[in-house]
């Protein structure tokens, strides 16, 4: 994939695909040959036009009578995913929450997978966490040349997000999933998504609170 053709498609196409390739697992693990677009809408929570939109992006049709076959649809997202050639991530951070993300990680095939992970306590340098080796802070720039990864997520306090950033941009890193509760500003070719857990809990108790039946 070209990087103007992934400059074309929209980040929530490449969500909603990603979305789409959990449910199918799930289908196949439960027999299922086929599946419609309509299926795939209710799952989504979308529609079916934006489903048929989104799968064209692979270049894959289905067929108008059965659907789509789950395994040919998997392996084209599979491919799609794969063409982006960004295979490999580090973790910033390595408390509670990054804990989690290496065990949740490491218990299936993940893509990106996590290669390393940095933390400033001197009990977790040099060990393996979750099958993870996790190297000192000031190691960040080298294993992520050496190991030419683009893609690090950070899960360190607030205060020490924006330098965490900084170091992995400097080092070559393309793309950041930050969990910090910290909004961080990274040069234009840097791709960020921000996942604050307190926003959208609150989010989740403000509409709680508030629905009427």
């Amino acid at each position: 994939m070209t990087n103007n053709s992934k400059n074309s498609i929209s980040p929530k196409t490449v969500e909603r695909l990603s979305l789409y390739k959990r449910f199918l697992h799930e289908q196949i693990e439960r027999g299922s040959g086929f599946i419609s677009s309509r299926q795939l809408a209710a799952f989504s929570g979308g529609t079916a036009v934006q489903v048929r939109q989104d799968i064209r992006v692979l270049g894959y049709t289905g067929s108008s009578k059965e659907g789509y076959n789950i395994p040919q649809l998997l392996l084209s997202i599979d491919r799609f995913f794969s063409a982006a050639q960004c295979r490999r991530a580090i973790l910033a951070g390595v408390g509670n929450l990054g804990q989690a993300l290496l065990i949740n990680f490491s218990q299936r095939d993940a893509f990106p997978e996590i290669v390393a992970a940095f933390d400033i306590a001197e009990d977790k340098v040099d060990t393996v966490i979750h099958g993870c080796r996790c190297f000192r802070r000031t190691e960040i720039g080298e294993v992520i040349k050496d190991q030419a990864i683009s893609i690090g997520i950070i899960t360190v306090p607030p205060d020490a997000a924006a330098e965490t950033a900084s170091l992995l941009v400097d080092a070559g890193v393309t793309g950041i999933l930050n969990f910090a509760p910290a909004r961080i500003k990274v040069p234009d070719h840097v791709y960020i998504e921000h996942v604050d857990l307190t926003v959208t809990l609150e989010k989740v108790a403000f509409f709680a609170c508030t629905t009427t039946y």
